[in-house]
């Protein structure tokens, strides 16, 4: 790693370069970002999770781009064309858009306009001109006539002068960069509709005619333009007001001529020049900066799409478990009835049916005693109803059922079961129950979500499990690895048994991949649980620096050591083995007494090789070894009678489970089949920047109904149960009367400041939500 890059991370993450050189080495070495993070703080100077998975991000982007760079300058050099200025240019260029520009003038490109006339001897012409604008064009001209390369008048010649200029012009990397900068704070996005497809274009209508500054554009709105330019229904452009036409002058063109000290003076070439500035920046400069700037813009707003993924994404691995208790899953249906699984505390399949007490078989009584008689049997205590389709009606028939049955102790549950059929029809499940039609599977997989969302939503590909926005805009690459960085890193955080863990949750283990987990699987299978950490070393290559990075991460409950059920890790176990020593006790009576470890002095039992951190990261795991860092389970109740969009009135005040945030608000489902939106502006009774600061996936929230359009299927929530339906609805008409959305495209005052600001907003949310859902 070169030192202009560790300088340039260190300054990034307010770090010392020393620590940032010491995470790098790991990484190089092959150790994972959450070994790191928790093993290897004094090496690295304490970085935590958060700032190695930055490190390694924008490690990968600027060495990258020193690979771009040292490919730049042998291509230049070999052109002979490297000046020492050039090359200093390059070596302390700090983006990729900079190299680019600097490049661009020596960059192998098809024979241009501009290349031809250099052939054919213009340049000194236009060299002249551009010197001295008090020489006659025409006249100057008549010296560069060339029958034999085409230039058979004055006209020809100055033709391929301005050609020359334009290329000059549009390659001036310092130009570009001023140019550049310019247009990004102060141009508007324009987006209008392609004529003729208003009806095929119509859940796009917001964007019909919009414009907005190009530096304010959410990432949302931002991706839903680019859907419809790609699919054929905006054309997307950047001016610098809305009203602006193709033939009006363009700041930008006086930039040009200010750089190249091009002004009408009244001389005999000023005219000349001018117009080759306004053609450089129509022909040349606006298509170029324009791609460009709507290429960050995309980027951009991948980034933060992909944020918001991998934030829902986190907040719904971390999910409370249920807990190791037995449990039924129930998939719901109507016409195929209810599919039945019972699994046991760790999520074995015990048994499985199908019932119908739902229409149009309507077999009640029959489903009841079934459901009944399972529930004795099995001595089941969690019931897990799927949200999908006939949800609320097997949510009442499972109600009324344990109503009547007041001597069960089983409690109900619905559970969000976005992936399980996913899951379903997974080779993994194949091979897990290979007998099992996929709907059963489907059944042991809301069951088992219950228990332990993280153990079964690893199972399943992160871009199924339907937390994100505009996901299959983005790069897919990106995401990809966003997403796998993020279910590692919760995965880490809580924790593996290894005795009971699937193949699937094993591969997410610091150090492992698939065939290890299936290693560890298969000797499980084979031998019986693993009674110590160091067993594993006997498992098919899994060898010592394996072990190093997974150890810690696996748990062995009940086993030999009782530091193996913590998250110590084995090449620590001799502090704690000194710390029982020194104190005269045996290891086994430490873990778990908080008075006397917190009375302990971690600096007393540092050494050359173990520092202080990872002391006391030790007695605070000792005080609660193998601490799950998921909140305490909870439930939403929903409310009885209320089961579907028509059962909903205004001002209602209801329970629900927060399942996706975006940019502009959460969605709740309140028990009817349709999530609901909380706008931003609706959040809390203050002004909301980023909706996270409030709510997460996952979360119970009480919410009041504003809003309910039966027939698009929207229902408008609000956080704040203050307000009233009859007074948003009343601003609402006003905000129509007014005309809404103003020609910018942003609700007509700032987001949360009122209610007919929030109440349009929240209409244009919805759009987006249509678009990105």
């Amino acid at each position: 790693m070169t030192t202009a890059i560790s300088q340039r991370l260190a300054d990034e993450l307010a770090v010392r370069e020393a620590q940032i050189n010491a995470a790098v080495s790991l990484l190089d070495e092959g150790a994972t970002v959450p070994f790191i993070a928790r093993y290897r703080k004094e090496v690295t100077g304490g970085l935590d999770d958060s700032q190695m998975r930055q490190l390694e991000e924008r490690l990968h982007y600027l060495r990258d781009m020193e690979e771009r760079r040292q490919t730049i300058l042998k291509s230049i050099d070999e052109q002979g064309k490297l000046t020492p200025e050039l090359e200093q240019s390059i070596l302390s260029a700090e983006t990729k858009n900079r190299l680019e520009d600097l490049y661009l003038p020596y960059k192998p490109k098809r024979r241009t306009k501009a290349q031809i006339a250099r052939e054919a001897g213009l340049e000194p012409l236009a060299d002249a001109l551009l010197a001295d604008p008090g020489l006659e064009p025409e006249a100057t001209a008549q010296a560069y006539l060339n029958e034999d390369a085409g230039i058979g008048d004055t006209k020809a010649a100055l033709d391929g002068a301005r050609q020359i200029l334009m290329e000059r012009f549009a390659e001036d990397a310092d130009l570009l960069a001023r140019v550049r900068d310019f247009l990004a704070d102060n141009v508007q996005l324009a987006s209008r509709l392609v004529e003729g497809k208003e009806q095929e274009a119509a859940k796009f209508r917001d964007y019909f005619e919009h414009t907005e500054a190009l530096a304010g554009v959410p990432s949302h709105r931002a991706l839903a333009m680019f859907r419809g330019r790609n699919e054929g229904f905006l054309h997307l452009s950047l001016v610098m007001h809305a009203e602006e036409k193709p033939t009006d002058a363009h700041p930008c063109e006086a930039m040009i001529a200010e750089h190249w000290q091009i002004a009408d003076r009244g001389r005999a070439a000023d005219r000349w020049l001018q117009d080759t500035v306004r053609w450089a920046w129509r022909v040349k400069l606006l298509t170029h900066l324009q791609t460009d700037l709507l290429g960050q813009l995309r980027e951009r707003a991948e980034a933060e799409a992909i944020d918001v993924f991998a934030n829902n994404l986190k907040d719904l691995l971390l999910a409370a478990p249920a807990g190791a208790k037995a449990t039924i899953g129930l998939d719901p249906g109507l016409r195929t009835g209810v599919k039945v699984a019972v699994v046991d505390a760790n999520g074995k399949l015990l048994d499985h049916t199908a019932i119908f007490p739902t229409p149009p078989q309507n077999r009640t009584r029959e489903a009841a005693a079934t459901l009944v008689q399972m529930i004795r049997k099995h001595g089941v205590e969690l019931i897990a109803i799927g949200n999908g389709t006939a949800s609320r009606e097997t949510d009442k028939f499972v109600g009324d059922m344990l109503r009547d049955n007041p001597d069960l102790k089983a409690s109900k549950v619905m559970v969000n079961e976005s992936g399980a059929s996913i899951y379903s029809a997974s080779e993994f499940a194949a091979r897990e129950f290979p007998d099992l039609d996929v709907t059963i599977r489907g059944a042991v997989s809301i069951a088992r979500r219950l228990q332990d969302p993280l153990a079964e939503l690893v199972k399943i590909d992160p871009k199924s499990i339907g937390v994100g926005q505009y996901q299959h805009d983005v790069s897919q690459v990106q995401l990809a690895r966003q997403l796998d960085a993020v279910v590692e890193d919760c995965v880490n955080a809580v924790g593996v048994d290894v005795n009971t863990a699937s193949v699937p949750l094993l591969s997410r283990v610091s150090g492992l991949n698939q065939t290890l987990a299936g290693n560890i699987v298969a000797l499980r299978d084979e031998t019986g649980s693993f009674a110590n950490r160091r067993a594993l070393l006997k498992v098919a290559r899994f060898g010592d620096k394996t072990f190093e990075l997974a150890a810690g991460f696996l748990r062995i409950n009940g086993g030999d050591n009782p530091l193996d059920a913590s998250a110590v890790h084995p090449e620590s176990y001799a502090v704690v083995e000194d710390i029982a020593r020194r104190q005269q006790r045996e290891v086994a009576s430490l873990v778990g007494d908080s008075r006397f470890l917190r009375a302990l002095k971690p600096q007393d039992y540092t050494s050359d090789t173990v520092g202080l951190p990872t002391v006391t990261d030790i007695i605070a795991e000792l005080d609660k070894p193998g601490r799950d860092p998921r909140p305490e389970f909870r439930m939403a109740t929903f409310q009885e009678g209320v089961e579907k969009i028509s059962d909903l009135r205004p001002d209602m005040v209801l329970e629900g489970t927060v399942t996706n945030v975006t940019n502009f608000g959460a969605f709740v489902d309140i028990g009817v089949h349709q999530d609901g939106l909380v706008h931003i502006s609706a959040l809390a009774d203050r002004f909301v920047k980023d909706p996270r600061d409030v709510v997460k996936a996952g979360d119970i929230v009480k919410v009041k109904v504003m809003e309910v359009d039966e027939a698009r299927k929207r229902i408008g929530l609000s956080m704040r149960l203050g307000d009233k339906a009859a007074d948003q609805a009343s601003s609402t008409r006003g905000e129509t009367r007014r005309g809404g959305r103003d020609r910018r495209g942003g609700a007509g005052k700032k987001a949360g400041q009122d209610k007919p600001a929030a109440n349009t907003a929240l209409a244009a949310a919805f759009a987006n939500a249509r678009q990105g859902r």
